[in-house]
């Protein structure tokens, strides 16, 4: 199944080069990015479509070559990035937590529009990925008659920028790693429908990462849950624009099996940097209807309800602890949106040497939290003897254990057996941590 015969899009948008920085058992990777993840998308599904991109002089030529490759009908070089490479360095591309990008000159940069004449006023059906160029200049080569969707990543300020397009506006999508969603939704998604909704947008969809994404009709007020299929991310950069292009690509089915099919385009995408296997995972995908693919279920697990289930951390979190591998659980934890209870932090941290009857006070209130709490998170360093308690503890009560073993040092059958998930990848551990406070989300609705 492909959208071949639908009406040809026109994606509008910066082509960045991404450049993710090696780490252990990752190697460094360079290629096309921005606007380009979204054709990829596009390519692989078979949907018609055409490009107007924003970019440095440098990379015009080589960029017009592997889309034209790669599906592209026409590539119109809209605008000329100045003072700038257009170069992102990715820090964490698994996006366990913080990506950590890094727009190289990003404070010289500036953008040229080119002369294009009425070059993109053919196109009825627009998806534009706002960057550092202003919105209200594109109205100028686009029909007037044109619905344009907008995926809102990290150069938009506030949607003032997207109401020159009010009144034709089909889709507006956001993920929870937008800069723009942490000020104005991620306590409460009201606001921004309320936004969309006045901007006459049919739908919002809401990409929540790991815990799938919700698509928000504005004209009938349905919501549809659609779930995440959780496997070991070779990379997550680029995968919400390939949800949102190819949504946009199947908008003629209607928005929701629309969104199933973004949703599935997506993850093939996450697990693989190569488009041959690319495309060949997504032909797979395309053959199953959409009642197939709810059949097939997912993690969902909303943003907003995340705070709710509380995490135990076990692990040795003492200041005199050499801990960097819980430092960073606990930031990928928080970035996830998860509530964490720190029992070090929470109740005190008590010097060597203690008595027996502070010890045993110590016992209770840290035995108490943990009963307070949904799910164990455990970082047992070194065998550290503290947090193999709390873990037997928990599973002895029944709790949830997820265990994030990164020296490998307590691969045993009591330990291994003992958590829901085990792995010394945290990539491994967060999704496991998602599947399992997903059943517990699904068990309380």
């Amino acid at each position: 199944m492909s959208a071949s015969s639908a009406t040809p899009i026109l994606v509008v948008g910066e082509i960045i080069v991404d450049f993710t920085v090696a780490r252990p058992g990752a190697e460094c990777k360079l290629r096309l990015g921005g606007i380009v993840h979204a054709a990829r998308g596009l390519w692989a599904c078979g949907i018609s479509y055409s490009v107007a991109a924003v970019c440095p002089r440098y990379i015009v030529d080589q960029a017009q070559r592997f889309l034209a490759a790669h599906g592209c009908n026409e590539f119109v070089w809209l605008g000329e990035v100045k003072g700038s490479p257009n170069v992102i360095v990715i820090g964490d591309a698994t996006e366990v937590s913080d990506q950590g990008y890094e727009d190289l000159l990003r404070e010289e940069k500036s953008v040229e529009f080119q002369e294009v004449g009425d070059a993109l006023n053919s196109f009825s059906e627009v998806l534009i990925f706002p960057g550092k160029f202003h919105l209200s200049k594109i109205t100028k080569f686009l029909s007037a008659t044109a619905r344009v969707s907008f995926d809102i990543a990290y150069d938009t300020e506030d949607f003032s920028s997207i109401e020159c397009f009010a009144g034709r506006v089909g889709a507006v999508a956001i993920s929870t790693s937008s800069p723009l969603f942490a000020r104005v939704g991620a306590v409460d998604i009201d606001p921004m429908i309320e936004v969309a909704t006045a901007l006459g947008a049919e739908v919002f969809l809401l990409k929540e990462n790991r815990g799938g994404s919700r698509l928000f009709d504005l004209r009938t007020h349905e919501v549809e849950s659609v779930p995440a299929i959780l496997s070991a991310t070779a990379n997550s950069v680029g995968v919400g624009d390939v949800y949102s292009a190819v949504m946009v690509g199947f908008r003629e089915r209607g928005w929701k099996e629309a969104a199933w099919r973004g949703a599935r385009a997506a993850t093939s995408y996450a697990v693989t940097t190569y488009p041959d296997d690319f495309r060949e995972d997504v032909r797979r995908e395309l053959a199953l209807s959409l009642e197939e693919m709810q059949d097939l279920g997912g993690t969902m697990l909303p943003w907003h309800a995340r705070p709710s289930f509380h995490i135990y951390l076990a692990a040795p979190d003492f200041s005199y602890v050499d801990k960097p591998e819980v430092d960073r659980a606990v930031e990928a934890l928080q970035y996830h949106n998860f509530t964490v209870r720190r029992p070090i932090k929470e109740n005190g941290e008590l010097p060597r040497g203690s008595s027996p009857s502070v010890l045993r006070a110590m016992f209770a209130k840290d035995t108490a939290l943990l009963e307070e709490c949904s799910v164990i998170f455990a970082v047992p360093l070194e065998r550290d003897p503290g947090t193999l308690v709390e873990m037997g503890i928990a599973m002895a009560s029944k709790k949830t254990v997820i265990t994030f073993d990164p020296r490998r040092e307590n691969n045993n059958t009591m330990v291994a057996g003992g958590s829901a998930a085990y792995s010394d990848d945290l990539d491994i551990c967060i999704n496991g941590l998602f599947i399992e406070i997903s059943k517990l989300w699904m068990a309380s609705r």
